[in-house]
């Protein structure tokens, strides 16, 4: 058990060195915020909570494997992308470590509106951990200790209601207090690994497993709802044993979209960027997969698996005789290895090298490392709040597939947020919540905390309502500045940026908004026969951006006075004219959707005998989840049209009620007591105790 501080942060192309660092025993006792796992969660869970200001210490089993990609060597996607960008946008650490290791970059769904697009890259390994433990080791207040959480301490404050107070070691080492605790286990949690018959536990190969105390506490001590669920790997393939010919080359994007607001470019540059490389599956691929089913255990298993990144041999078992696009993908600039997407298997390593090789550009490929499958416990999301703190115990918070979810963007946005309120928790300043309304981080937690899950939760653009306001482009204004000016995570040189952008945003619209001509007029300025001739009245600059093929160059070229002063933002500025309209279309019901919001329900409340007109179902509903606002119940499942409005009704009369007694509560006490005015200077004769 050793604790490390580090003295380096690089934000330049220059590489990145990992000095020497101070080795000591634990330097504190007792922290405001403990944080167990070295994961995606984990790493933007003490980073966030240290900038907030709490004295942290972030607790992993090896120090070495900090910001490791236990997966895909890839970061974003569609949705994905958007909750890379919206962790950045609230200074978080993934966006610039993808933007410092990405080795080919792309944005997904181009064919469609800037709202859905994906950035998305493929990442080298080495450089996104040297990355993250550069800035972790570089972050005050931030400490980092290896060792393993063998239970977690808590204290029962009333029947059914907790307190965490630290955690303990395994070993002999002393107690660790803590004010807020963060688990963020990822798949090691009771996890166990999955090779043809054989199965260990773990969670993740080459690495010891967790111990069974933290799962007994949350079973046993704190009564929590704990359900399994299981994931995997493709196996990892030499390059040069790999016939590229015979496989359909895909290049990178010729100019790079970085992932953080604070780069301009990217450090890998575009002519150095690597491809990746399409193969399909044959039917000699499926003749495998049933061959081998007797011998693979984790198949054969009723635990749930991920529905959007299936192993193949479940593509296999549901789409017999189908074609399966895999994609190989470099692990790294200098790596012989990569990794076949699509490929995820538990086979063993003898029938994991033959389906392999009935796929023609991999006829004399040779395996590094085999793939597996990993079952973990993971904690119902439900009994979380939108704080992402346990309901029933102060100073817990969860983050990552601990929630039921996968992938490395959604891990990250959860620990962020787990962050941030778990130093607030500590440091006695209210917990926030992000709306669904303002985030997909805000999505992403309302599905949890609401709906739950049956199987691995993924983000899509389509959970979102309102994608059309929530852009990957806009991340920053939607959520730095609040990040700064009411949660406190976001730096002032990142608070400083966004509002150089807001106002120069501002200012643009302003000049294009004042420069209106008509359809004639724009037609001969522009050279363009895109506007209607039979179109009358006048046009705005800003309308005219509304048209796909005017972009805001093209506005410049011809006005440059005006126009060009603004040309770092004309992107930005053309996505926003078009949806413009969109989003003032959609504030209507977001304002519903706030107001039901701010109507909040006691975590008290006995829905069991409440005295509105509810059915027996919607009652278990509501006393098993217990949503903290009206907004929330009206998103769960099973909830219905007329149990929302008796619903709505019962809160409405009740904040009404207590509004009535605030009010005459408030009269009384400014009532004019009877008796003569006192005389100035002197004091009011039978004043009122």
């Amino acid at each position: 058990m050793y604790c490390t501080r580090g003295t380096i942060r690089n934000f330049s192309r220059q590489p990145i060195l990992i000095l020497p660092i101070i080795v000591l025993f634990s330097i504190h006792r007792r922290y405001d915020v403990i944080v167990v796992g070295g994961g995606h969660a984990g790493t933007e869970a003490a980073a966030a909570a240290a900038r907030v200001g709490a004295e942290t210490l972030l607790v992993t089993q090896k120090i070495d494997t900090i910001g490791a990609l236990s997966c895909n060597p890839s970061l974003g996607g569609v949705g994905k992308g958007q909750l890379v960008r919206e962790v950045d946008a609230l200074d978080g650490l993934c966006g610039r470590a993808g933007d410092r290791a990405g080795i080919h970059f792309s944005v997904l769904n181009r064919s469609k509106g800037p709202a859905v697009w994906g950035p998305r890259a493929q990442l080298d390994r080495q450089r996104y951990r040297d990355f993250i433990q550069a800035e972790l080791l570089a972050t005050p207040r931030l400490e980092v200790m290896e060792g393993s959480v063998e239970e977690l301490l808590v204290e029962e404050e009333r029947p059914g209601r907790h307190r965490v107070t630290g955690i303990r070691l395994a070993g002999h080492a002393p107690p660790l207090e803590a004010s807020s605790v963060i688990l963020t286990t990822g798949t090691f949690l009771s996890g166990f690994l999955f090779l043809g018959q054989t199965s260990s536990p773990g969670g993740r190969i080459g690495d010891p497993p967790s111990s069974s105390g933290l799962s007994r506490t949350l079973k046993e001590t704190l009564g929590l709802q704990v359900g399994r669920l299981r994931t995997g790997t493709p196996p990892r393939i030499l390059k040069d044993s790999v016939d590229l010919t015979l496989a359909t080359l895909h290049p990178p994007d010729q100019h790079p979209t970085p992932f953080s607001f604070l780069n301009t470019h990217t450090h890998c540059k575009p002519e150095e960027q690597l491809p990746c490389y399409l193969v399909r599956t044959t039917p000699g691929v499926d003749r495998v997969v049933m061959e081998s089913l007797d011998d693979n255990s984790h198949i054969q298993e009723d635990t749930k698996g991920p529905r959007y990144c299936p192993s193949i041999e479940s593509r296999v078992l549901r789409f017999p005789g189908r074609s399966h696009q895999v994609w190989l993908e470099p692990e790294g600039m200098t790596s012989n290895l990569l990794y076949p997407q699509g490929l995820s298997m538990t086979m063993p390593p003898d029938m994991q090298l033959r389906l392999l090789r009935q796929i023609p550009a991999l006829h004399r490929v040779e395996i590094s490392t085999p793939g597996y499958g990993v079952q973990y416990d993971y904690v119902c999301p439900t009994q979380l709040c939108p704080s992402l703190q346990v309901k029933t115990t102060q100073g817990l918070f969860l983050a990552g597939q601990i929630n039921g979810t996968t992938g490395y963007e959604e891990a990250a946005a959860q620990g962020l947020w787990a962050g941030v309120n778990a130093a607030r928790s500590a440091l006695a300043a209210p917990l926030l919540a992000l709306s669904r309304t303002e985030s997909y981080i805000g999505v992403l937690i309302d599905d949890l905390v609401t709906r739950g899950v049956t199987e691995p939760y993924r983000m899509f653009t389509s959970r979102a309502e309102f994608r059309t306001l929530l852009r990957p482009d806009n991340a920053d204004l939607r959520l730095t500045l609040k990040g700064f000016e009411e949660v406190g995570c976001v730096s002032a040189q990142r608070y400083n940026e966004a509002v150089r952008v807001k106002e120069g945003l501002e200012e643009a619209f302003s000049t294009l908004g004042s420069l209106s001509r008509s359809p004639r007029d724009w037609r001969k300025t522009l050279e363009t026969s895109s506007i209607s001739q039979n179109k009358g009245g006048t046009l705005t600059a800003t309308e005219l951006l509304q048209y796909n093929d005017i972009t805001y160059d093209d506005l410049a070229a011809a006005l440059p006075e005006s126009l060009a002063p603004f040309l770092e933002f004309s992107q930005r500025l053309k996505i926003e004219a078009v949806y413009r309209p969109h989003c003032e279309l959609q504030k209507k019901e977001i304002q519903r959707i706030e107001r039901e919001e701010g109507m909040y329900l006691s975590p008290d409340l006995d829905y069991l005998s409440l005295p509105v007109s509810l059915s027996n179902e919607v009652r278990e509903i509501l006393d098993r989840v217990r949503p903290t606002t009206l907004g929330a119940a009206t998103r769960l499942p099973g909830m219905t049209p007329a149990a929302i409005v008796h619903l709505l009704n019962f809160v409405t009369q009740k904040n009404n009620n207590q509004k009535k007694i605030i009010h005459n509560q408030h009269s009384r006490a400014h009532k004019k007591p009877s008796g003569p005015e006192p005389s100035e200077g002197g004091e009011r004769a039978g004043a009122v105790s």
